[in-house]
């Protein structure tokens, strides 16, 4: 009541025109942001995690065409930053725009892991195009379709095509020994040459590749139809990449042309996303456009914005694939090692598990909880807090010097 009086006492004791102007104004409004302060972060970097999964190797999650990318997608909202690699970010016809992810080729990223790599990134590439001469006019017309179309309707820089001068002869195999899915192509020189008119006519930042696969029996497609097996395309995809990122330190990706398929009305849905069309290159065009540049190690990277091994927080991995160089590359890191992540869910045709190898990680059962696990990092908590009976205990470590007395490393520190 007392509060009441008086404020009334001071509304009634405010001048006339003062009260005027008061009822006159409409209410004013707080403003909105979906972004929090800048201060609230900024004694922070940026947190950045690194997701892989290794190409043709029957990953059950990211095995297929773009299965893994569900994962990708809700990762990308927890960390600042994201690198993962075309196998896991590209689903043939379909693709999904994350600001706050590099695409980077596997060869790229096992040198960035090495430390040897810096990642700059870009606001735009101006990408170049490079057609197997082995492809039939009718499927190189899709492709071609395919480049106008993201040029029309997505405004990527798609600036030039050209054709090898040769067919590549593409051939694939499965490794009898690891099971992996590989392959060569019959005429390397042909592919490097036809990069390099793009790189020196056009200046062209990146280099999306088509080469004609050979077409496999409908009933040796079964299992991959069906979402189980090996993606026996994969392999050699990653050697054609590997190829010219190697010689020409750009991103490049590869896109297989192959005749459609009949359509089955049994199809899973993991293997869906390359059986809407006729070519599997809008990912890749997409993936290319802003891929960040790789840049040899040199002092300048710091000054360039470029973003290194040393700058990763976490490294996911399926649980039995920690033994590609990346993987053991951020392991090996005495100075600024990761937190690495192995995935039980996820299982390859593999057997290179983290105890074999020696190394630490955290073992989770499925990508949730891998989430989970990165949030917690991130916000600087010990994941193990979250979980029941998981923190002991603090531990005394103590050192006997040589006259007797023990000195607790703790107390010891001024």
């Amino acid at each position: 009541m007392a509060a009441a009086t008086a404020l009334h006492l001071y509304r009634t004791s405010l001048p006339t025109h003062n009260l005027f102007i008061t009822k006159s104004r409409p209410p004013i409004r707080p403003s909105i942001t979906c972004y929090a302060p800048y201060s609230i972060n900024k004694c922070k970097r940026d947190y950045v995690s690194v997701m892989i999964v290794p190409t043709g190797v029957g990953a059950s999650i990211g095995g297929f065409a773009g299965d893994a990318l569900p994962v990708a997608r809700a990762l990308s909202s927890v960390v600042d930053c994201l690198i993962s690699h075309p196998n896991v970010l590209n689903a043939a016809m379909l693709y999904w725009p994350m600001p706050n992810v590099m695409y980077v080729e596997g060869y790229a990223l096992d040198r960035f892991a090495q430390g040897l790599w810096a990642l700059q990134p870009v606001h735009q590439n101006k990408v170049g195009l490079v057609l197997d001469a082995g492809i039939e006019e009718y499927l190189r017309i899709r492709h071609l379709q395919v480049a106008d179309a993201s040029r029309a309707s997505l405004g990527l820089p798609v600036v030039e095509y050209v054709v090898t001068d040769t067919p590549l002869q593409v051939e694939k195999w499965v490794n009898p020994t690891t099971g992996q899915s590989t392959g060569r192509i019959k005429h390397p020189n042909s592919l490097l040459q036809a990069v390099k008119n793009l790189v020196k006519r056009s200046q062209v930042d990146a280099v999306a590749v088509v080469g004609r696969f050979p077409d496999d029996e409908v009933d040796d497609l079964d299992d991959y139809r069906q979402g189980i097996g090996i993606d026996i395309l994969a392999g050699v995809e990653a050697v054609i990449s590997h190829l010219v990122v190697k010689e020409f330190q750009i991103p490049c990706a590869h896109a297989p042309a192959l005749s459609p398929l009949p359509l089955t009305s049994s199809l899973s849905p993991k293997s869906a996303a390359e059986e809407i069309g006729y070519s599997f290159l809008p990912c890749v065009l997409a993936g290319l456009s802003n891929a960040p540049q790789y840049l040899v190690k040199n002092p300048e990277f710091l000054e360039k914005g470029c973003i290194l091994a040393s700058d990763v927080d976490s490294v996911i991995l399926p649980i039995d694939a920690c033994a590609g160089d990346a993987a053991l590359a951020f392991a090996r890191n005495k100075k600024n090692k990761p937190l690495i992540i192995c995935v039980e869910e996820n299982e390859t045709v593999l057997n290179d598990t983290a105890d074999k190898l020696g190394i630490k990680v955290v073992q989770v059962s499925n990508y949730w909880e891998a989430i989970g696990v990165i949030a917690a990092h991130k916000a600087g908590i010990d994941p193990n807090s979250l979980r029941r009976n998981r923190i002991d205990n603090i531990n005394c470590s103590s050192i006997v010097p040589a006259n007797g007395f023990a000195v607790s490393r703790a107390t010891s520190i001024t």
